[in-house]
């Protein structure tokens, strides 16, 4: 799908949606900071969108996790602490590994198929952006969400699946906070690699393992990003 087709797929979703997913993307991707009050009005000019929609967006977000609601008093970011990334982590442990080992069970050759060519795109923006600590490269974010739903997707509970994107979604905001003030190099790649090779060769328990390192990774150097700002 080229750029034009996907903007034209994108304007043809209901505007509730479309909020959603501007909304959505304004906040993993750090536009506002941790605590801000989100006001109706303000998010009106800003994305173009009528009252209504924005504020059933605004409601979806906090049920995924990247808004909190205040009785009375409105709308705020999602605050972004050391407890919260390691929260986090702990439920990510419990629902991703549950969904891979569903999807490495039922995945079929679409799946696979998918797989490879999931990883080969993020693979080339990885080794174009090397370990550096700091970068945030719009490209690699798309693809290694990407990459990652893609190792689920053949999960056969939409539950499961949804709480995965969710919880992906945090995760990256809090990547994305952090890598501004990460000092530590990360040679991500090499992860990414091991894990599709595990994955793609349907060995469970070796995926697991190297997903449970690649998590507690995210999660020391998030906490790093956080406590060294």
């Amino acid at each position: 799908m080229n750029a034009k087709s996907s903007v034209d797929s994108a304007q043809t979703l209901p505007l509730v949606d479309q909020a959603c997913n501007a909304l959505r993307s304004a906040l993993i991707n750090c536009e506002f900071e941790p605590g801000d009050r989100l006001r109706v009005e303000v998010l009106q000019r800003r994305f173009g969108f009528s009252s209504s929609p924005l504020r059933e967006a605004m409601n979806r977000l906090v049920r995924g996790g990247l808004i909190t609601m205040v009785e009375n008093r409105g709308f705020r970011v999602a605050p972004i602490t050391v407890e919260a990334v390691r929260d986090l982590t702990r439920v990510r442990l419990l629902i991703e590994i549950e969904a891979l080992r569903d999807s490495i069970a039922y995945g079929g050759d679409d799946w696979e198929s998918n797989l490879v060519a999931a990883f080969h795109s993020l693979s080339i923006v990885e080794q174009r952006m090397g370990p550096e600590p700091g970068l945030v490269d719009n490209a690699w974010v798309s693809r290694h969400r990407g990459f990652h739903l893609c190792t689920y997707s053949a999960c056969t509970s939409p539950l499961l699946l949804e709480m995965v994107e969710d919880l992906f979604d945090q995760a990256e905001r809090f990547r994305i906070f952090s890598a501004r003030n990460r000092k530590t190099n990360r040679a991500k790649n090499s992860e990414h690699e091991n894990l599709y090779k595990a994955v793609l060769s349907r060995d469970f328990n070796e995926a697991a393992q190297l997903l449970t390192s690649h998590i507690r990774s995210t999660e020391r150097f998030c906490c790093e990003g956080i406590l060294n700002p």
